[in-house]
């Protein structure tokens, strides 16, 4: 009989479970998917030898997590990190580029650049109290209180009205949006701003890895952790009811709040039942991956070093696209965030061929195949790019709800990322992970610090249900 149960074996579902067996107990994970893994998977999608990302594929938080440096996650897979870590590139064959490098970064964006410098070096500086500040609960007293409250500066600056008043030409602007786009929802604002500017100082501060042979790898090397202290991970096992599971002691749950309202049944709370009821869900995605002929044929040269690329065109043109969004509408011209990790990365597709993994933001619930939308967006800045096409394979945000019943309406942020979002995630309280049932946790991108692979969420949930339960304290999780 385990000690623990953990329901989801996304990141966050991992990560609680690789916390509670290194502490000593008997844990199981039960996961509905054939494979675990959640956002980390990676599977041969069209045609065999070629390595799509179903969700995340480049992993801008794995090296900053305070969860994944206690793992030691960077000694456990081979993460390839591009010196250039994003871009965006503009009509007439120009682009921003933002290497890790912050000085060599500004000294390609002409007379902004100093300005830029300004904005950022600060952050860069502070880059480990800038992640212990955003990559927690936001309620909270920071680690870095300095850091906190230069980040805080520069969110209100670009998350307003203000947000252009130190630059004059649109190469920085467009770096800046590129990143901050993100976090869907209306630019400019306070969370898409945040966003950004966290993974900016992440990507000038240690760069954005790529998982050698693709997400999975770190899905993969949790659950080889977990097994090696006496876990075990069943796939293909869907749950249903809280009473399903064996009578462990606590249990952990890497589910959405609607999940949780079906799987408790009248179990809760009245208080706590309307403040699930109330939690917001935001808009999504469109994911189309391509398998290629060759590599992108962008007209700026320099991004076929990058990483990611942000595709969208000026600031005011990503903010155009992400506005119509959050009005409902689906942009002719959509933001589009595109990585091409076959050109890091030669095992993830025959020699020859190419991978690329790409989405836009759609209104939630969207049934529009936004191929068509993307292909003429990376044409536009990569003349020749259609004809390179061999294959493609959309999944809607209806899909990405189906995918993953914690992406409703097809939001793969797990909740609406705006200031109330923030805090009440999905109630207000300074332990949002605990709920009302004796010994049972939520743990998924619902609760803080909210999405991305950081595995914090899982984290700070073992850590309760640790102290709370077992009275035992955080075992060391590293190599």
């Amino acid at each position: 009989m385990p000690d623990v149960a953990v329901v989801g074996s996304g990141p966050n579902g991992l990560a609680a479970a690789v916390t509670m067996a290194r502490a000593g107990l008997k844990v199981h994970v039960f996961e509905e998917a054939a494979t675990p893994g959640g956002g980390l998977r990676t599977s041969e999608l069209m045609q065999p030898g070629h390595l799509h990302d179903i969700c995340s594929a480049v992993q801008p938080m794995a090296l900053a997590s305070p969860f994944f440096q206690a793992f030691e996650l960077a000694r456990r897979i081979h993460l390839i990190t591009p010196e250039l870590s994003f871009a965006s590139p503009l009509d007439g064959g120009r682009a921003a580029l933002a290497y890790r490098s912050l000085d060599r970064t500004a000294e390609g964006l002409g007379r902004d650049g100093p300005a830029y410098h300004r904005l950022m070096a600060p952050l860069v500086r502070r880059a480990a109290g800038v992640a212990d500040f955003t990559l927690n609960q936001l309620l909270r007293i920071p680690h870095d209180p300095v850091a906190a409250v230069l980040f805080g500066l520069r969110t209100l600056e670009q998350g307003s009205p203000a947000w252009n008043t130190r630059f004059r030409d649109d190469l920085a602007p467009a770096l800046l949006t590129g990143v901050a786009a993100h976090s869907v929802g209306a630019l400019p604002s306070l969370a898409p701003a945040g966003a950004g500017l966290m993974l900016g100082t992440l990507a000038h501060a240690q760069g954005w890895p790529i998982p050698a042979g693709g997400s999975a790898s770190i899905a993969s090397a949790m659950v080889r952790d977990i097994e090696a202290h006496g876990g075990s991970v069943e796939t293909g096992r869907r749950i249903d009811s809280l009473a399903e599971l064996p009578a462990v002691r606590a249990t952990l749950l890497d589910i959405a709040p609607p999940a949780l309202l079906r799987l408790s049944g009248d179990r809760l709370p009245a208080g706590y039942l309307r403040s699930l009821a109330s939690y917001r869900f935001g808009n999504a995605a469109c994911k189309v991956d391509f398998i290629l002929a060759g590599p992108v044929p962008w007209q700026a040269a320099e991004l076929a070093d990058a990483g990611t690329v942000h595709v969208g065109g000026t600031r005011a043109e990503m903010a155009e696209a992400e506005n119509q969004v959050a009005a409902g509408k689906h942009p002719d011209r959509p933001y589009v965030l595109v990585s091409q990790p076959s050109r890091f990365d030669d095992s993830r597709a025959p020699k020859g061929r190419h991978i690329l993994w790409t989405y836009c933001h759609v209104p939630a619930g969207s049934t529009k195949d936004m191929a068509e939308a993307v292909t003429a967006q990376l044409e536009r800045f990569a003349p020749g790019f259609r004809d390179l096409v061999v294959q493609v394979q959309v999944t809607t945000a209806a899909g990405l709800a189906v995918y993953n019943q914690n992406y409703v309406g097809g939001d793969f942020a797990a909740g609406l990322m705006d200031l109330r979002g923030l805090i009440q995630r999905p109630v207000v309280s300074p332990v949002p992970w605990r709920t009302p049932l004796p010994g049972v946790y939520l743990c998924s991108s619902s609760t803080p610090p909210g999405p991305g692979v950081t595995g914090m969420p899982g984290f700070h949930a073992a850590k309760y249900a640790l102290k709370d339960i077992f009275g035992l304290p955080l075992p060391r999780l590293g190599l």
